[in-house]
């Protein structure tokens, strides 16, 4: 084993504890031969609402500076701009209308639900929003769901438009269908009938691509042959199982690029969800994460999809687009950094974090509505950390290092085959707006990690990198590595803040031991090299 345990003493969790002590482990020089595969370039990506595009992006006559500068400062961090996926539910609700005027036209239904428009036109103005974002790699979500004669005739309309917008290098994959393992059970409403199969699926998809491809040789041939992400499913085990479709034959076409999954902690308004047990939990992620682990494993057993990357293709903290106090907290930021490296660890290749307008748990809010104002928001800041542990390109092996507590989680990353950084997460839950709680530097709880690194390391100076906000409930006042991507400061640049740490070094001692500190509810990323 590359990682292993040399002690543990384990201390009581109480506010008046300064500092706990915790485990020691090695950190070998090269990564376990049974890691994971490296993780895909870019890693973090993003999925968005496909009726809210246009509200992330923007368009010629406005195009939405703030959200380009948000992925440039993502791009910047891992190398490569966030690949980004334009889906979700609205997809298979959307319609296109060639004499709509305006990019969409929307009517809420709220039986159906009040987070989106349940009745959707796009016009041809909406592609408009694929060109606003320079060097960014998209996916753009067909329609599968609405299949009648005329709304397929619809659905063929668009392509000539879809062509267009995504002819300038800017394309990555198609995808045709969100979550059709839900269609006979849509909360909204029956999309097919109890009886239908995944053979019914897999035939659906074969002559839906067809007619696709059809009608791309004639106005974009150079990409009638570009792949698809798919199945899209929400659930490994719901009304159509996911191996069952690929058994079927699903890619028999060999047109899928990515083998893409969904994924949620759980529900909004589920009963008995919290912060501590729901998202800051490492074992909760290990267990959410567990469905794709053995989906992964079976495909392999029964050689199916062997040389397509699996990734997760839409995932956030709680279905129902999140709650508030939860969803939008920086302890949700810890829960994204937890997760998004833990599934790098089991080889999950890529993950698309979904976003929306109002969305409890968007990593930032585009625009200013009459419900939510524009800004920057806690998760962004665990998309910035992640961003910054598995940059280095398509060689970048994440592993899991296990530690003692569902509290607490840590992770080494391998460049080139080299040990490069180490990430510690805090996830006991500190609730700076509690009464009983007192915020000041000396009162506030801290967890002390220990490293044995490769003698190459010894007595050397190693830089720390911190996401740092008051509390595991703080929704405002985050950074990372001490800067602050707040709409209000620079409209999402990078502004260093002077109240908070940085350049901030440890001191590997002459026998190769790291120890750091970690408050409680924060985390730390360790740069080696």
């Amino acid at each position: 084993m590359i990682l292993f345990k040399i002690l543990s003493l384990l201390c009581g969790l109480t506010a008046s504890v300064s500092l706990v002590d915790a485990a020691s482990y090695v950190v070998e020089e090269t990564p376990p031969q049974d890691a994971a595969p490296p993780v895909l370039s870019p890693f973090v990506s993003f999925s968005i609402e496909f009726v809210y595009f246009p509200d992330y992006a923007g368009n010629k006559t406005e195009p939405n500076s703030f959200s380009n500068q948000l992925l440039e400062n993502l791009g910047e961090i891992q190398g490569v701009r966030p690949h980004i996926r334009i889906g979700g539910n609205t997809q298979d609700y959307a319609l296109f209308n060639s004499s709509l005027k305006t990019s969409i036209n929307g009517t809420y239904i709220p039986s159906k639900s009040t987070d989106y428009p349940y009745i959707i036109y796009i016009g041809p103005s909406y592609f408009e929003s694929y060109l606003m974002w320079p060097n960014t790699k998209f996916s753009h979500g067909f329609n599968l769901a609405k299949n009648s004669s005329h709304n397929t005739q619809l659905l063929l309309d668009s392509v000539p438009f879809a062509c267009q917008a995504l002819s300038h290098d800017n394309l990555l994959v198609w995808e045709l269908g969100n979550e059709p393992d839900d269609y006979k059970n849509a909360i909204q409403g029956a999309l097919r009938p109890f009886n239908w199969t995944e053979k019914d699926y897999v035939h659906e998809w074969f002559n839906r691509t067809a007619a696709l491809k059809k009608q791309m040789n004639i106005h974009c041939p150079h990409l009638a042959d570009a792949k698809y992400m798919a199945p899209s499913f929400g659930g490994i085990d719901g009304s159509l199982k996911a191996l069952t479709t690929w058994q079927d034959g699903l890619n028999d076409a060999g047109n899928i690029a990515f083998d893409a999954e969904h994924n949620y902690m759980g529900g909004a308004d589920e009963p008995g969800v919290t912060l501590q047990k729901t998202l800051m939990n490492h074992t909760a992620v290990i267990q959410n994460a567990a469905q794709h682990v053995d989906f992964m494993k079976s495909l392999k057993s029964n050689n199916l999809a062997s040389d397509i990357p699996y990734i997760l293709g839409e995932t956030n903290s709680l279905y129902s687009e999140g709650r508030a106090g939860l969803s939008n907290s920086f302890g949700a930021a810890l829960w994204g950094v937890d997760w998004n490296l833990y599934c790098a660890s089991q080889g999950i290749r890529r993950i698309y974090m979904h976003q929306g307008t109002d969305y409890r748990y968007a990593a930032w809010q585009p625009i200013s509505t009459n419900k939510t104002t524009i800004g920057t928001k806690a998760p962004y800041y665990g998309n910035a950390m992640v961003a910054a542990m598995t940059k280095g390109g398509d060689d970048v092996t994440i592993v899991n290092i296990p530690l003692e507590q569902d509290t607490e989680s840590a992770y080494a990353a391998y460049v080139d085959g080299k040990v490069t950084r180490i990430a510690v997460i805090s996830m006991v839950e500190f609730n700076y707006t509690s009464i009983e709680s007192d915020t000041s530097s000396n009162s506030r709880p801290k967890a002390q990690y220990s490293f044995k690194l490769p003698d190459s390391f010894k007595s050397h100076q190693i830089s720390v990198q911190r996401m740092m906000a008051n509390g595991s409930d703080a929704v405002t006042g985050v950074t990372w590595d001490g800067f602050s991507y707040n709409y209000e400061l620079e409209n999402g640049s990078p502004v260093r803040m002077k109240n908070v740490t940085n350049h901030e070094t440890v001191q590997v001692d002459r026998d190769g031991m790291l120890v750091i500190d970690v408050p409680y509810s924060s985390a730390a990323l360790v740069n080696l090299q």
